[in-house]
């Protein structure tokens, strides 16, 4: 076929206007359909958005959540393995912290991990200068102490003996008295000494009048001297007569003293204060000396604390700290990490903690038997149950046991991985029939009562909080109320944030309560 061009002009259009054609009205404004038809769309889809967005836009109380616990009452025949749980071994009840008793810098490690070590054996020490000088110099106080306290005692019993036998007062009343002797005999002698004064002068005075009379027969010389021995005599007697009551005076004063020294020798005051000054001085010498012991031992226990000897016989399980680590001792300032050396426990109290199912926790009862398997072990360890724990993971629907391991072999060790098989406890009517049912339960805490009965809180999948009325019943263990109706095992009941929950409200979970509601 030859390629001819292809003519478009046939598919024109004419749209000059026709002469004959009648004018038509102008055309209806579009601003309807182009503006306020879309905007309308517009605000419709932002307010079904607002609305869709709007509630997790509010502000929402936070809570906390906990499952609903799912037991199963089940019999089996004694022995018959109920359920395995992984876990791990660790002592019991916990591991032995040994710490330095003493601060200072380890110097040496006398154990390794794993070693069995006994009751006082030495497993670090410290470096122990520092404490052998604290002992020589406690030392040396309480030798000065001690010289202390036998001055004092010396003078306690001097004082006493001073006491007993105031011999001093006694030499101070002799000499006294004597003293008062003499003066009364000197008073006593006085009158006559007067008489024997004026004697002498009436004979001095008839001798100078004499002389004075043979003046011419006589020389000069002699009465000059007979004049003398009689202004002599006369001033004797005036001496005489003035002494009397000088004398009196002394006498007066000295029979005073006498009656003084008399009463001092019978209170002794002065020598009675020496003497209990004296006893307080052995006393405080005592306290001293005492108190210089005191910090001798101390001394000598720091010195023995720095060699750290195990507690008890058993097992390092970890070593803490290394030579050269500087540990605090018992500082009020320390943290217990500070100062532990090493820990260890005892092998032959050994137990496992595993992790049970919160659907077989019905199934577990005190003192039912537990097998026990570790691949560090040939041989299936036998365990006791002890008792549950509070530590539940929402996460894994798990609650920690303690399971006691009897005879624990040699060749376990904390921290080693095991499976724990729970088995049938023995009971007073035992069947070869295993029945089940399910129940639920709940922690008691969290179920409330109002004017249209017992409720709990709950949240659904999509973070609501509903009110959820419940038939309870009876009570179970561990603070758990069982509900007979009105829950699913799949509900999550709220734990915390109570007092913020409404009706329809949204909220936000914050995670789970680790406690599972029980307080």
């Amino acid at each position: 076929m030859a390629n001819t061009p292809l003519d478009l002009s046939q598919l024109a259009l004419d749209r000059s206007p026709r002469e004959d054609a009648t004018p038509t009205k102008p055309r209806r404004k579009r601003w309807l359909t182009r503006y306020v038809l879309p905007i309308g769309i517009l605000c419709a889809f932002l307010a079904l958005l607002a609305a869709a967005a709007g509630r997790g836009l509010m502000p929402r109380p936070s809570v906390t959540v906990v499952p609903v616990v799912v037991k199963r009452a089940e019999v089996q025949q004694a022995g018959t393995t109920l359920f395995q749980s992984p876990g791990w071994i660790e002592p019991r009840p916990t591991a032995i912290s040994v710490p330095a008793l003493a601060p200072g810098v380890i110097e040496e490690l006398l154990v390794v991990a794993g070693q069995h070590v006994k009751r006082d054996e030495a497993i670090a020490k410290l470096i122990s200068i520092d404490a052998e000088l604290n002992v020589q110099q406690a030392k040396n106080l309480l030798a000065i102490r001690q010289g202390e306290l036998k001055r004092a005692i010396a003078e306690r019993d001097a004082a006493k003996i001073r006491l007993d036998n105031p011999v001093h007062l006694q030499v101070q009343l002799a000499d006294a008295q004597s003293m008062l002797a003499k003066s009364k005999t000197e008073l006593a002698k006085l009158p006559f000494l007067i008489d024997a004064a004026q004697a002498n002068v009436q004979y001095t005075l008839s001798s100078m009048e004499g002389k004075r009379s043979a003046k011419g027969a006589i020389s000069g010389n002699i009465i000059a001297r007979a004049e003398s021995d009689h202004a002599a005599a006369l001033a004797t007697l005036q001496e005489l007569q003035q002494r009397q009551p000088h004398l009196q005076r002394e006498a007066d004063a000295l029979n005073e003293k006498v009656t003084a020294l008399k009463r001092q020798l019978e209170l002794l005051i002065e020598e009675t204060r020496q003497l209990q000054e004296a006893e307080a001085k052995v006393q405080a010498a005592e306290a001293l000396r005492d108190e210089a012991k005191l910090q001798v031992r101390q001394a000598e226990l720091l010195l023995q604390r720095n060699t750290i000897r195990a507690p008890m016989d058993g097992r390092v399980l970890r070593l803490i700290a290394a030579p050269g680590t500087r540990v605090m001792g018992l500082t009020s300032n320390g943290s217990h990490s500070s100062s532990t050396v090493i820990e260890m426990y005892n092998p032959d109290r050994l137990q496992v903690r595993a992790d049970v199912r919160l659907e077989d926790l019905p199934l577990v009862t005190p003192g039912q038997p537990v097998q026990i398997q570790t691949a560090s072990s040939a041989e299936i360890i036998q365990g006791r149950m002890l008792q549950t724990t509070s530590s539940a993971n929402v996460q894994k629907n798990t609650l920690e046991v303690k399971v006691e391991l009897i005879q624990p072999p040699s060749t376990v060790s904390p921290e080693m991985l095991v499976t724990a098989t729970f088995l049938a406890p023995a009971v007073a009517k035992s069947t070869n029939e295993s029945t089940e049912t399910e129940r639920m339960f709940v922690p008691s805490r969290l179920v409330q009562s109002g004017d249209s009965g017992t409720f709990v809180w709950v949240v659904d999948a999509d973070d609501i909080a509903r009110r959820r009325t419940v038939e309870r019943g009876g009570s179970g263990d561990g603070g758990l109320v069982e509900i007979k109706s009105g829950l699913n095992v799949t509900d999550k009941l709220i734990s915390s944030g109570l007092d913020a929950v409404k009706q329809d409200s949204s909220v936000r979970v914050t995670g789970d309560d680790q406690n599972m509601g029980i307080k």
